[in-house]
């Protein structure tokens, strides 16, 4: 008998994957926790019955949120991640030279453990001298810091449960003051087939807080649609205006110095979304 994985994304649609074998199974104090083994990806992590990473396609999302807002800061020491337990995208801001200190703010450390266990690639590097992590509200933590740091990612999961908090205008008001005076903070928007209401309304907020805003896309196969968003708010810095001395080597898979500046042009459906 073939056991397979379902991810309802709509009332009407969802995606498929043959499952070798489950890892774990568990329900923590925030959401539920399952470690898969599929045929086609890998390793797969997922929370409250969505994909969150799988060995297979994690460095698109990975690097898209870490190297575009760390390019364009013109040096960026003190990083936050709120969310992204999963490592992945530490191990991504570590790549920086410039990089001092990235703090991981986690609510549901069971993530962090298992991720650990299961997803060494991945989490490989919340041990390394350079992070800390607290197992903590992401919420909490942005509202008691003031002028703290260069960038903040936020890594959460689609806005249910613990992560409902992240999307709302007061939490990108507080981004705000927890940044430096020339900050920049960049967060997964979902996607813009069945999330775009969301997509209009974070933009609209976010660029109610911060001078310059922008939207950009990655297409990572095992999120809703494939085609995935993110949204940039800074105080100062345009990631379409990053020079070309700043770009450095990077051992990547899909970001790229062409690509930086290439996944902020828009399809007109998705452009919309943002006028």
């Amino acid at each position: 008998m073939d056991l397979w994985y379902t991810e309802k994304q709509t009332e009407n649609y969802g995606i498929t994957a043959k499952v070798k074998q489950t890892y774990h199974t568990e329900e923590t104090d925030y959401q539920r926790l399952d470690m898969l083994e599929t045929e086609e990806w890998g390793t797969m992590l997922t929370l409250d019955g969505m994909v969150m990473t799988t060995d297979r396609d994690e460095f698109v999302y990975h690097e898209m949120v870490a190297h575009v807002p760390l390019f364009t800061h013109p040096n960026p020491k003190d990083v936050l991640v709120v969310g992204g337990g999963d490592g992945g995208v530490i191990r991504e801001i570590l790549k920086h030279p410039s990089v001092e200190k990235a703090t991981l703010v986690e609510i549901d450390g069971k993530v962090i453990e298992y991720s650990k266990h299961y997803l060494p690639e991945i989490a490989g590097d919340l041990d390394d001298p350079r992070v800390e992590v607290k197992v903590a509200d992401g919420f909490i933590h942005i509202a008691e810091s003031e002028a703290a740091y260069d960038v903040i990612m936020v890594d959460s999961t689609e806005p249910v449960g613990p992560a409902v908090s992240l999307f709302s205008k007061g939490f990108y008001s507080g981004i705000s003051n927890a940044l430096k005076e020339d900050g920049i903070f960049v967060a997964q928007t979902d996607n813009p087939w069945f999330k775009a209401d969301l997509i209009r309304q974070v933009f609209r907020d976010v660029k109610e807080i911060f001078p310059v805003t922008r939207l950009y896309t990655a297409n990572i196969p095992t999120y809703p649609s494939g085609l995935w968003t993110f949204t940039i708010g800074s105080k100062q810095h345009d990631p379409l205006e990053v020079s070309e001395e700043r770009f450095h080597e990077l051992d990547t898979k899909y970001y790229t110095k062409e690509l930086h500046k290439a996944s902020f042009a828009l399809p007109k459906f998705v452009k919309d979304l943002t006028e």
